[in-house]
């Protein structure tokens, strides 16, 4: 039974690097598995989060996610749930190339998709995005109150709920997301009731450069491809 008063903290984490060697915005594509790298990155949250509290743990049922959440479930003897409300958002770019002055952005038959940034046009929209983000952040504070929970997500999802929560607009620059790979969004809630969100980057250490927040594009290295 909740009170008004019961503290339950929901962290919403990104995924680990992905092995991509050919640069693909992979969406919502199977068969996309964490790298070596991102290996150590879960485990490194795993560590980070070992202490703390946690009695949930649920990832998008991605392959990059699920393996992200692992070692953190493992770290405290729980099982790890799916929740398709995590999964990452929907792109018509899935499966092509979307760097820095190469890729589907050079090609006409794909600027029908450009025309409307704030809904947006190429994807899913927004506001969907923060109705199922919003859905799964509540059921894992129902599902671990009194305690914390761990869900594992996609960058855009968890910065579109972000921005919802912080009250500010949807529509952004993707290169300001303060959403690095491992990275963890938290959720504080009093009752029922978000009252603070915080940010911290446990495996800060193993993310590429041009992978951090505010990091200048590279060419052939799109944030994108992380997602």
């Amino acid at each position: 039974m909740s009170t008004d008063n019961e503290i339950t903290v929901v962290h919403l984490m990104r995924h680990g690097e992905v092995a991509n060697p050919d640069g693909i915005l992979y969406g919502r594509l199977p068969g996309y598995h964490l790298s070596e790298l991102g290996r150590q990155m879960a485990d490194r949250v795993a560590e980070h989060l070992a202490p703390r509290d946690v009695t949930y743990v649920v990832a998008s049922p991605l392959e990059r996610a699920q393996e992200t959440a692992t070692p953190i479930a493992k770290a405290h003897g729980l099982g790890l749930d799916t929740d398709e409300r995590l999964i990452e958002a929907g792109n018509v770019f899935q499966g092509k190339t979307f760097g820095v002055g190469d890729g589907a952005l050079r090609k006409p038959e794909n600027w029908k998709h450009l025309v409307n940034p704030f809904k947006p046009s190429w994807g899913e929209p927004y506001v969907d995005q923060v109705v199922r983000m919003m859905q799964a952040l509540d059921a894992a504070k129902d599902r671990a109150r009194g305690h914390e929970a761990v869900l594992v997500s996609h960058q855009l999802p968890i910065w579109i709920v972000r921005s919802y929560v912080e009250k500010r607009r949807l529509w952004h620059d993707p290169r300001k997301r303060q959403c690095t790979l491992a990275s963890l969004t938290t959720f504080t809630y009093q009752g029922d009731r978000i009252v603070s969100v915080g940010y911290t980057e446990p495996a800060r250490d193993l993310v590429p450069a041009h992978l951090l927040a505010g990091a200048k594009p590279v060419k052939g290295k799109s944030k994108a491809f992380g997602a």
